[in-house]
């Protein structure tokens, strides 16, 4: 991942890949309906056409209910082409490594512990504060969001949230309903013909859209707060798995609500207010279960991190 033509060849790639199974896997039978009732109301289709359309999509609906881990990965491969065109990676290689090992090892302790292909971790050149998760588990944090842990633990509680993020397939849910409706009503109207034309370009429209979706939520507009706090919590919960200290996360974020009170960039534009967030996380905090920094930890992060 590392520029526009990159990013061109993974759109190609995953559209597809998995543009059909896309559009089928989120609330298929509602959709149809929709795209059923239109072409209906337009005379392009027939009332039985109209009634097979949605039973077929009931079917899909009952065998696939969500989006699969292929499809998945290809539309965060191409999420993570425009994170990466739009940040410089950070030239770093045993820092980048360092993240990933830890990134690989806070994984493990979430409830998604394996994507497909796995998790992949990288450092952007920016001092920007920030953090984006891609669905299929790429995930990347700034140089500015680094320069803000002081331990170990603080970067594995940040990991630990945009891990969450992943996990509770976040991004995903950034995609437009609208837009599923508009590509389902072009396969509707067009039935069993094969794609070709304005019918294929319209499709392609609609993933390359969808895309669009997830980097404009977690680049511009941010997750909502109650997707926000679901993320906290199970960063802590991984947190607890590992031993890790659960206050990290509070940390981190006290840290950052002093900082981003005159810098609105990045975190600050697209989260909800630090201080809302650690008022919700004291309530489940229990620092007093977890072990303070051992020595070797505290030493692997300055000697790979403390310095970036």
């Amino acid at each position: 991942m590392n520029g526009t033509n990159h990013r061109n060849g993974w759109m190609v790639l995953a559209v597809s890949a998995c543009f059909a199974g896309l559009l089928l896997a989120s609330g298929c039978a509602s959709v149809a309906k929709v795209g059923a009732s239109l072409g209906e109301a337009t005379g392009v289709i027939t009332p039985q056409q109209a009634q097979s359309i949605v039973k077929s999509a009931e079917a899909v609906d009952k065998t696939m209910e969500d989006i699969t881990p292929e499809q998945e990965y290809y539309i965060g491969r191409a999420v993570g082409a425009t994170v990466v065109s739009t940040y410089k990676v950070y030239d770093n290689a045993e820092a980048n490594e360092y993240l990933n090992v830890l990134g690989q090892t806070v994984a493990l302790y979430s409830d998604m512990p394996e994507t497909f292909k796995g998790y992949h971790f990288l450092i952007l050149e920016t001092d920007e504060i920030n953090a984006f998760a891609a669905p299929g588990g790429f995930i990347f944090i700034s140089r500015g969001m680094l320069h803000l842990c002081k331990t170990e633990d603080d970067v594995a509680a940040v990991v630990a949230h945009e891990i969450g993020h992943v996990q509770l397939k976040h991004a995903i849910k950034a995609i437009k309903s609208s837009r599923l409706t508009s590509a389902l009503t072009t396969i509707a109207v067009e039935g069993t013909k094969s794609f070709a034309g304005e019918t294929l370009s319209s499709l392609t429209e609609a993933f390359e859209g969808s895309i669009t979706d997830i980097t404009k939520t977690m680049m511009n507009s941010g997750y909502a707060r109650g997707q926000e706090k679901e993320a906290d919590k199970a960063a802590i919960t991984i947190l607890k798995r590992m031993g890790y200290r659960q206050g990290a996360l509070i940390d981190v974020l006290e840290r950052m609500g002093r900082l981003l009170e005159t810098d609105h960039r990045g975190f600050g534009a697209t989260h909800p207010p630090a201080g809302k967030r650690i008022a919700d996380l004291r309530e489940i905090v229990d620092d007093n279960a977890t072990p303070v920094p051992t020595a070797a930890r505290q030493k692997r992060f300055q000697r790979l991190l403390d310095n970036i």
